[in-house]
């Protein structure tokens, strides 16, 4: 059994560091008093670090605190919060001011580190879990195997037993561009759609984003098989191309049954970069999810 180290935290607290300001309550980053855009999984990662200042924050208590029983690639996922929290920060991983990477093990916020909380002097514990020492391999492997097992039988009463939940696949977005560094933030930002979708309507709506056959490269993706192996009823796509005045995000939405695209959507941007994509592409996919599956003429 695991054991967890808690840490008393308040949601008015507000972290003052260098520069910045972060409000633990709301979620907003702050730079010299005027808002820094930061989206909410970085923002969950920073509160973390910040509540534990000065301290090693495993991978394994990210995970957990963070992203709990989501089923998303984690390692895309946590790559992509850190390479937003520091681009926010002005921060470097070979050179950090704020947070110092520890290879295979987890991360910690350097800086120094003031706060207040003017509304509120009770703290509330928030538990973050300590890993238990490794299991044995042999045990390790009879854990994996309960675990498959049990998800096979969640798998299997969501297809089976609850025909009221909507069942929506998120395939790896793909950059089309030819541009190297766009290829890992871009992976990322499916797992950003995973996280917010699973958040929107628990019980009427359930996502898979990590499943073998969503993360193939699109020229050899297929979606009739997407639909046999994961038994979806949707699946998102998304690609980030090259057009002739700019960069722009292809949205697709698709029906599995019949392979009919509900919705389709091209999300210009402006300058060179692909600063302000995830925003725009979590709030479509979230809007397309919300008119097309969550209403009652959605199907």
């Amino acid at each position: 059994m695991s054991t967890t180290r808690t840490h008393r935290y308040d949601v008015s607290v507000v972290y003052r560091f260098g520069i910045f300001d972060f409000d633990a309550g709301s979620g907003e980053l702050r730079k010299n008093a005027r808002p820094v855009p930061l989206e909410r999984q970085p923002s969950r990662v920073l509160a973390i670090l910040l509540a534990h200042a000065g301290e090693l924050v495993s991978r394994e208590e990210l995970r957990e605190s963070v992203w709990g029983e989501t089923h998303v690639d984690f390692d895309r996922g946590l790559a992509y919060c850190l390479s937003q929290i520091r681009g926010a920060l002005g921060d470097q991983s070979d050179n950090p001011r704020f947070i110092q990477t520890f290879p295979r093990r987890g991360y910690k916020f350097i800086a120094p580190v003031a706060f207040d909380s003017p509304q509120s002097t009770e703290a509330a514990p928030i538990n973050l879990p300590t890993p238990s020492p490794a299991l044995p391999r042999i045990r390790r492997s009879y854990v994996v195997a309960a675990v498959s097992v049990v998800l096979l039988l969640v798998a299997a009463w969501f297809v089976n037993g609850r025909n009221d939940v909507v069942l929506v696949a998120v395939s790896i977005f793909d950059n089309e561009t030819g541009v190297a560094e766009y290829d890992r933030p871009i992976a990322g930002l499916s797992d950003l759609v995973v996280a917010s979708l699973a958040n929107i309507a628990p019980g009427r709506l359930a996502v898979i984003g990590n499943a073998d056959v969503l993360r193939r490269p699109r020229n050899i993706r297929n979606l009739k098989a997407v639909a046999e192996g994961v038994h979806a009823d949707y699946v998102l796509l998304g690609q980030l191309q090259q057009g002739e005045t700019g960069l722009r995000f292809v949205t697709h939405f698709i029906r599995l049954r019949d392979m009919a695209h509900l919705k389709a959507n091209r999300l210009y941007l402006n300058g060179s970069g692909i600063a302000g994509l995830e925003a725009a592409v979590v709030e479509e996919f979230e809007r397309a999810a919300r008119t097309h599956l969550l209403t009652s003429s959605g199907n």
